[in-house]
């Protein structure tokens, strides 16, 4: 992948970032270092603006239908989801790693609950479901998984987010330490839109897992290309670029740029798990669980939970915590639902869990 370089006066300029309480790392290794280390020792604490956040409230079903445990991690927050839409259209982003296995993917029924939800509180007039999948186009998926038929019940409408608008940001790159433009789709960036990130319990071979947050961060890049070819998506994606060039650079670039690409709305499907080798290659796991909060950082912190996983060792959700984008602390999360210890399951990591743990220790200047 070819990356376009800018000089870090330009990059300040032009970030996204605008006030971001985390310093940037643009030539400065230790500052990078000294943002990890702390959250290796213990966790994160809350960004002075977070004492006078409310009780984070997480919604947690569990059951044999797919469609009606979605449903009902909602319906706890009917009113003020309603609220928080208003006359806003709600995008539906699906997690579609590729689009030729189920175990990768949102679920058609995990949609569905979302869907018969947003009809029962009077907000299925206004629907968008985009998505940019690794390879291949988003509508192979849809047909593949069955979104499409979905989409006709529901009058929701579907989208390429590889044909959106762009809107250029910009990512570390751990390869060298300067700013890379990378491209994303302009429709989960419109503030007159509200992002529902509908994701899966994953496990990840950079990251440790992937939730709701990675969902849409991750999944905001585009691909362009004159043609539809597999391999033709693959060259021209700024996937590559967003992942920015290692474990340090993917961790560090979800927590940054958290800070405006991040769902309104969470719903995490753990009906079936992913564990190994995620997000692709990985096996299942009958959890038979969903989460849900409009506080995407709390309904992460509690997937993680579910999956038997230290929050601790998760570099980007410890950065969004440190920044204080959400409730992490899960002794301050309400949860509205059954136990979670009842239904927690240690799933399997990925081989490589100690290289992913490179992003807690120091960097050694050179």
């Amino acid at each position: 992948m070819k990356y376009n370089a800018l000089d870090r006066r330009n990059f300040l300029k032009m970030s996204l970032l605008g006030g971001a309480t985390l310093a940037m790392p643009w030539g400065a290794n230790r500052t990078l270092a000294a943002a990890a280390q702390p959250a290796a020792a213990a966790p994160p604490a809350a960004a002075p603006a977070a004492a006078a956040r409310p009780p984070s409230r997480v919604g947690f079903a569990a059951g044999e239908d797919r469609a009606d445990i979605a449903l009902q991690s909602l319906k706890p927050f009917s009113k003020e989801i309603a609220a928080a839409i208003g006359n806003k259209r709600v995008i539906l982003k699906p997690n579609m790693l590729v689009t030729n296995r189920p175990l990768a993917a949102t679920d058609a029924k995990n949609l569905e609950g979302i869907l018969e939800f947003l009809k029962s509180i009077g907000k299925d007039g206004n629907v968008l479901i985009t998505e940019s999948p690794a390879m291949g186009t988003a509508q192979v998926g849809y047909s593949n998984y069955g979104y499409d038929k979905l989409a006709a019940k529901y009058g929701a409408k579907l989208a390429e987010l590889d044909q959106d608008e762009i809107e250029t940001i910009w990512c570390y790159s751990d390869t060298d330490v300067r700013p890379h433009a990378c491209r994303v789709g302009k429709t989960l960036l419109d503030p007159n839109n509200f992002i529902i990130s509908a994701a899966k319990l994953k496990t990840h071979d950079r990251v440790i897992a992937t939730l709701s947050l990675k969902n849409i961060v991750l999944g905001s890049a585009v691909k362009r290309a004159g043609g539809t070819e597999p391999e033709t998506y693959i060259r021209n994606s700024d996937k590559p670029i967003m992942h920015g060039g290692g474990v340090r650079g993917t961790n560090f670039n979800l927590g940054i740029l958290a800070q405006r690409l991040h769902p309104h709305l969470a719903v995490i499907d753990g009906y079936e798990g992913m564990e190994g080798q995620g997000p692709g290659g990985g096996t299942a796991v009958n959890s038979r669980v969903c989460v849900a909060s409009l506080d995407w950082l709390a309904a992460d912190r509690v997937g993680i939970e579910l999956m038997g996983i230290d929050f601790a060792k998760v570099g980007y959700l410890n950065y969004c915590a440190r920044i204080g984008l959400g409730e992490a602390d899960l002794s301050k999360i309400e949860i509205v639902g059954p136990a979670l210890k009842d239904h927690i399951k240690t799933y399997k990591l990925a081989n490589n869990i100690e290289e992913q743990l490179i992003w807690m220790k120091p960097i050694t200047p050179a």
